[in-house]
Parts: structure tokens; sequence; C-alpha cells
């Protein structure tokens, strides 16, 4: 028999979470109800995350369960799948952002105003948040650039660091201050707030000029060749992540594996102590209560990319292709 449906005050609005008792990571003993709890717990930072971006949601209504899949563009067919467009039925308080994807066709997307769409998109079964590096202002030009280091399979977390490291070391030295966190996975992502100015095609050789920078820097950690099969270092540097429709996961998202990871903000502090396996749904709520959000600070200073595309200029980067 299914559980009743519960009734959720979140700020000014009252969120209907249905089957709350459903199993949505049976080895680990959590609900749907222990998901919603878990997104109120770090609200403000998954808002602060979200908040007025273009977003798309990763949704396993039927929790993550051993051979589980996700269905693609290829086979359109999976037990969770990728929601790109406002849902059918959505609250009239959900807001949207017009967005346009490289193929020239156009959506409106969930834009995240307030926690309370948070909370009704974890009871579509919402797991992972996808937001743009743009907010519904001016979805032309981003506001974040994100550097995502992508461990080769068989790559530890333990080779990631290093690359962060210097990541870190080199915005220093172009007076920007970038922020780490966990994908949930093996890799680490590196934010940094920038001057809504240019185009993604800019942004994206702005990323490509840093990650050839880490290769001279790092030779034998360090790649930004395209081709999977023809890297041959540990770390990619994944400029393309960048592109226009491509994102990555937000910070507080849920991976949706058994263990229940999330993607975990931190301090530059920490990192060399710290692991992936460190911060899951149970974790999290405590360490967030007691240290609050790390990227609280990441909205503060807006840096110029002219010192990264002079750096491209003087290596004659392109914008790569879309992919």
């Amino acid at each position: 028999m299914a559980t009743a449906a519960e009734e959720i005050q979140v700020g000014e609005r009252l969120v209907r979470v249905s089957s709350p008792d459903k199993p949505y990571f049976p080895e680990r003993g959590l609900t749907k109800l222990d998901v919603v709890r878990y997104f109120l717990a770090v609200g403000d930072g998954i808002l602060r995350a979200l908040r007025d971006r273009p977003t798309m949601l990763e949704r396993w209504p039927r929790g993550v369960f051993e051979g589980a899949t996700i269905a693609t563009r290829q086979t359109n067919r999976g037990d969770a799948f990728y929601q790109k467009r406002l849902p059918a039925g959505a609250p009239e308080w959900v807001r949207t952002a017009h967005i346009t994807f490289p193929s020239g066709r156009t959506a409106d997307e969930v834009a995240p105003s307030e926690l309370a769409v948070v909370i009704w998109a974890a009871n579509l079964g919402t797991l992972r948040f996808h937001p743009w590096p743009v907010t519904a202002a001016d979805v032309e030009r981003p506001d974040q650039l994100r550097i995502d280091l992508d461990p080769m399979p068989g790559v530890g977390f333990e080779q990631v660091v290093p690359v962060a490291h210097e990541v870190r070391a080199f915005l220093a030295e172009l007076g920007m201050t970038g922020y780490p966190k966990t994908t949930g996975g093996r890799g680490l992502h590196v934010y940094l707030s920038i001057e809504p100015r240019w185009s993604f095609g800019d942004c994206r050789r702005a990323v490509l000029a840093l990650g050839r920078e880490m290769q001279r820097r790092l030779p034998d950690l360090v790649t930004t060749t395209w081709w999977r099969e023809q890297r041959d270092r540990p770390v990619f540097v994944d400029y393309n992540q960048m592109a226009r429709d491509h994102t990555v996961t937000s910070a507080y998202s849920i991976r949706p594996t058994p263990a229940a990871l999330v993607s975990a903000p931190l301090d530059w502090s920490e990192l060399d102590q710290v692991r992936p396996e460190d911060f899951d749904v149970l974790s999290m709520p405590a360490r967030f209560a007691e240290r609050g959000d790390p990227h609280a600070g990441l909205d503060g200073d807006r840096h110029s990319l002219e010192p990264l595309l002079q750096l491209a200029d003087r290596d004659g980067l392109e914008a790569p292709p879309e992919r």
C-alpha cells in the first residue's frame, strides 16, 4: 500500500511529497523523504548554486537500484532521465529561463528562485541539478567559469588534488580566486566568478588556455587532448564543459550511486585531507550546520577574463568547436 503523501512547509510554499517512504537508496536505507530532508538541510547552499540559473533536472523517480540506467539521446529508454524543459503540471511559482541550444531549438528551463523549487524537483525524483553558468537575466554571457578536472579511468582522487592546487596558484597569480568542490566521484571542479561580458566561446577558450598552462606546469599529470583514446596523462582539463548546453553537477547534488555521495564544496585548506566518500546524504547536513557553505563568497568579486584570453591569444588558441 502506498504511503500517504506529506506536505512540507518551505518558506511561503506548501510542497507535496508523494510516496515519502519510497526507497531511493535502499543500500543506505534512504527514502524519498530522506532525500527531501537532505536538500532542506543544505538549502542555503544548493539554492546559492542554482538561484535564477537555467537548470536541467536529472530525475530518478524509481530511486537508485542495481541495474538502473538513465535514458540517453541514443537509447531514449531507462529508469531515469534528463529533463531540460519545464515539466507538465509545474506550480505557477516555478520560474523558468528561455534558452537556446546549439541546434537552434529553444526551451523554457527551470530556473530555481526559492528553495521550494528544489524540494518540488526532489519530489519528482531529481537527485542531480545541472545549472548553466548563466542567469536568467542574461543567458548568453556566463557569469561563472567552471574548470572541470576530469580523471581518466583508474586514476584516483589523489592525482587530481595537485592539479587543483596548481590551478589555485595560477589563478592567484592572475589576481583571481577559485572555489573547489568534489564532483561526488573522483574529479574536482573549480569555480570562478566572472564579469558577464564574454560569450560561451570566449569562456571555453579561456579554460583551454588555463588547461594548456597546467599542461606546461604539470606535464606528467595534465592533458587537454580532446579524444579520450589519445590522452596519455591522468587528468583532463575538460574545457568543453563551458560550451553552451554543457553543464556540470551543482554543489550539493546527489550522485546516483548506492553510496549516495554528494558534490561537496570545499575550503582549499582541507583539500589534502578529504576524500569524496567523506561526503554523503547522511554526513553533509551536520557539516553544513557546523561550517556553513564554503562557496558563500563565490558571488562576491567578479573577475575579468582578459588575463586568460590574453594567454589564449599568446598561444594562438581559437575557440574549440562545439562537441
